[in-house]
């Protein structure tokens, strides 16, 4: 079984550029040999065959172990496929979603009753209209300046879907905002990319505390500092009384003893943040200081 599973996984990154290079070959009207296809569609087949049988196996060894069905399926997936795969297809399924929302003009997304929900995607909005400028700018001067039609059709597929993923993380910023719960907790996300749970007994205190961080998307530091930047720029610095693990873009664990995010209205968010902790233990500090 360790055999098949590995057969499969390298199958599969070898099958999938062939194929994407058969489906732009068709498209830009290269006629290809009767052998190509057969030879396509059996590597495709059986492909498809050995992953049916890995899910099989694992989930009835996982319902054999006393998992439900439900949870029997999902852990076969967890096992079968990698977390990156899951993880960008989550986020694919998630971007259209909150594209959804925001052309339905509908409210943000997770914030509930008593909750009070933090903006940061104002900060960049000029950067991805103009970023969206430029995309479509390229999309128009490159359909009219390249001649080949495979590398036309190739050119044109990535041109409108960067348009699209532009326009969607942006709308998913907008509708997944940052939350303040109502009884003090604080979940930071960045649209569809991450989403950190932070529980109100954690907390230990908030303060107001500009910084331009330099690191990747909340990837935590040597000393635990974990950066939820917006435009390059943090607002607002969390203090943690234990570590928090979370799931960073790409699906890789981390851990922070402290977070700094990006809010539109720091002092709002420090203010209501610092005002839930009980009994008066968390402190709001007003203080700023750039780096």
């Amino acid at each position: 079984m360790t055999a098949l599973r590995r057969a499969v996984s390298w199958g599969f990154a070898g099958v999938a550029p062939c194929e994407l290079a058969i489906f732009m070959c068709v498209v830009g009207g290269v006629r290809l040999a009767p052998a190509v296809w057969l030879a396509g569609e059996l590597a495709v087949s059986a492909l498809v065959a050995g992953a049916t049988a890995l899910l099989l196996f694992d989930y009835r060894r996982h319902r054999r172990e006393g998992l439900h069905r439900h949870s029997a399926f999902l852990a076969a997936i967890a096992d079968d496929v990698p977390a990156s795969v899951r993880k960008l297809i989550s986020h694919e399924m998630t971007l259209a979603t909150s594209f959804m929302r925001w052309a339905t003009r509908r409210g943000p997304h997770g914030v509930r009753g008593g909750d009070h929900a933090v903006p940061y995607a104002p900060a960049q909005t000029a950067t991805m209209y103009g970023l969206l400028f430029v995309c479509v700018v390229e999309t128009v001067a490159l359909a009219y300046l390249i001649p080949w039609p495979v590398v036309h059709v190739a050119t044109l597929v990535l041109d409108v879907w960067g348009c699209s993923f532009l326009l969607a993380l942006h709308a998913s910023c907008v509708v997944r905002p940052h939350v303040i719960g109502a009884d003090g907790s604080l979940r930071l996300r960045y649209g569809a990319l991450l989403d950190i749970r932070i529980p109100a007994d954690r907390i230990a205190s908030v303060r107001l505390d500009r910084a331009f961080p330099h690191g990747k998307l909340a990837a935590a530091d040597e000393s635990g500092v974990a950066d939820v930047a917006v435009a390059g720029l943090t607002t607002v610095t969390v203090e943690l009384t234990e570590p928090v693990r979370y799931v960073r873009v790409l699906g890789k664990h981390a851990e922070a003893r402290a977070v700094r995010f990006y809010a539109d209205d720091p002092v709002s968010a420090v203010r209501r943040l610092g005002g839930a902790g009980r009994n008066g233990s968390r402190r709001a500090v007003g203080r700023t200081r750039q780096r």
